[in-house]
């Protein structure tokens, strides 16, 4: 009889004073420990043991001047309608008036060949000087620029371009307005340098040969430009 008091007493003491681990852990400012509680669940608020390391590289991505205007030379081939395929050279000079938008001014100068009327015999003979020359202005839009990933650290800036616009073309002594209409390509090389590969038709309509008609004349050319 006296043990089971003196089990009454002691549980009576420690529902009022506390247990001695209770107390120990508030007095060391500790949170006594919650149900649920357990070495699983700390094991999985820790960090993770592997942790994953992504090694990013760095890519030298070429920049565009600052500067609106650009200048270039080109050269390729032009196909003269009736007259065969025959190198061609120029200028050009653009003005970006947006990122996407620019007006561009071109010069070119080629020189047509002989017809096939002529070539067979028998045909007229075309007279006035062979020489061709185009001032065309033209209005461009970069459609859709992008990158091109050269090596695995560098890209450049490239754009997909449409152009149209209209001038006058001097050919076989006289002179025919002009409509003039493409795309391109281009290639950002670094800040002041570009390269463009560029594809046209001029069209205006003549009667040289004695036949009413529109002239298609396609032009492929590669620029080289430089900002300023």
């Amino acid at each position: 009889m006296e043990s089971r008091f003196r089990v009454f007493l002691l549980i009576a003491v420690f529902s009022i004073v506390g247990s001695p681990e209770l107390a120990a852990e508030e007095k060391e400012g500790q949170k006594p420990a919650k149900a649920g509680d357990s070495p699983v669940n700390e094991i999985i608020q820790q960090d993770p043991v592997i942790q994953p390391e992504v090694i990013r590289r760095e890519v030298k991505q070429s920049d565009v001047d600052t500067e609106n205007f650009e200048i270039g030379v080109f050269a390729g081939l032009l196909s003269i309608e009736d007259f065969g395929t025959n190198p061609v050279y120029g200028v050009s000079l653009d003005y970006h008036i947006t990122e996407d938008l620019f007006v561009q001014g071109r010069v070119g100068f080629s020189e047509g060949g002989t017809t096939s009327s002529e070539n067979i015999g028998g045909g007229p003979t075309i007279g006035g000087s062979r020489d061709y020359t185009y001032y065309t202005v033209s209005l461009g839009y970069n459609l859709l620029p992008g990158e091109a990933f050269v090596t695995r650290d560098s890209a450049y800036n490239t754009s997909l371009y449409f152009v149209i616009g209209a001038g006058t073309t001097e050919f076989v002594d006289d002179n025919f307005f002009t409509v003039t209409w493409g795309a391109g390509y281009v290639v950002t090389l670094s800040d002041w340098f570009a390269l463009h590969m560029d594809f046209r038709d001029h069209m205006f309509d003549i009667n040289i040969t004695g036949e009413d008609k529109t002239s298609h004349n396609f032009e492929a050319t590669l620029d080289l430009t430089f900002y300023f």
